[in-house]
């Protein structure tokens, strides 16, 4: 018998392994999906409806979903309950992102800074960090939206002042593990500044634990900008937003209750959909977990 030559294995690159992880966690590619989808129906949604979403038409106020054009019916004062959804979802998922960066940058730096030279400076940084986290985030958010005009730029910015603090400790354990790595050390020998290996060498390599503290960081971001538009301090009307349809709709629960469940269902999608791709891209970014 001829014998069968053997073969190498394939190679398999590290960004294709963590696809390959990412791609088996049903419920990550399925949020993934549903992102997808409320950030092309947000964006060009708008464009492609017959109504727009301040157009008022006191003729059809409170008309139930399926009603002639008005796929999710219409509001108190007769406008299109989808097309005010769509541009609350651009408001909701642009105030969600922007301040997921504005809060990344922040905790980025004032955790590597701590995490990297640790003592005296280390310490004081965390500690203010931990004094920051005593004040529960509602609260905190309330009462600074409370002292300046609410707005769009105001809420992002008040949002991302509340939510850099849990980014901070995750990546100051990260950076204060790996500056006791071999690379550090060779960074170091080789006369590499402070700065370049902060942020060319450690940030980098903790950059998967950085990008799931970003996707769950946009999920608890709408959720505040819900809860700040919701308690009338976030976005004002006519801007629709999906936490102040809420507030809009709690007077009409039992007479048009479809005006709360469609924001509703949206900020369930949203926020579970960015926890679901948070968990899928833990899984991925793991460099622990084999392939099969």
């Amino acid at each position: 018998m001829t014998a069968i030559p053997a073969t190498d294995p394939v190679h398999v690159t590290p960004a294709r392994a963590a696809w390959q992880r990412f791609r088996r966690h049903r419920l990550a590619m399925a949020g993934a999906v549903i992102i997808a989808l409320l950030v092309f129906g947000s964006v060009f949604g708008p464009l492609l409806l017959p109504f727009d979403d301040k157009f008022i038409d006191i003729m059809h106020r409170f008309a139930p979903p399926l009603s002639g054009a008005h796929v999710l019916g219409t509001d108190e004062l007769g406008r299109d309950v989808l097309a005010r959804l769509m541009m609350g979802g651009r408001v909701s998922l642009t105030i969600g992102i922007v301040a997921m960066v504005i809060a990344m940058a922040v905790g980025i730096v004032i955790g590597t800074f701590a995490g990297f030279y640790g003592g005296v400076l280390g310490a004081a940084l965390m500690r203010f960090v931990d004094a920051v986290l005593c004040f529960p985030t509602i609260f905190l958010l309330l009462a600074l939206a409370a002292l300046i005009e609410p707005g769009i730029v105001a809420t992002t910015i008040l949002i991302s002042v509340t939510a850099w603090m849990s980014v901070a400790r995750i990546v100051e354990a990260q950076i204060r593990a790996l500056r006791e790595r071999d690379f550090t050390a060779a960074a170091i020998a080789f006369g590499s500044s402070n700065l370049r290996i902060m942020f060319k060498e450690l940030v980098p390599n903790a950059m998967a634990a950085i990008v799931v503290a970003a996707t769950l960081n946009v999920a608890k971001a709408i959720l505040l900008e819900s809860y700040v538009s919701y308690l009338g301090y976030g976005i004002q009307p006519p801007a629709a937003s999906w936490g102040n349809m809420l507030n809009n709709a709690q007077i009409y629960m039992t007479s048009a209750p479809w005006l709360a469940i469609a924001p509703g269902v949206a900020i369930t999608l949203a926020v579970t959909s960015f926890n679901f791709l948070g968990d899928g891209l833990r899984d991925a970014l793991d460099p622990r977990l084999d392939i099969h």
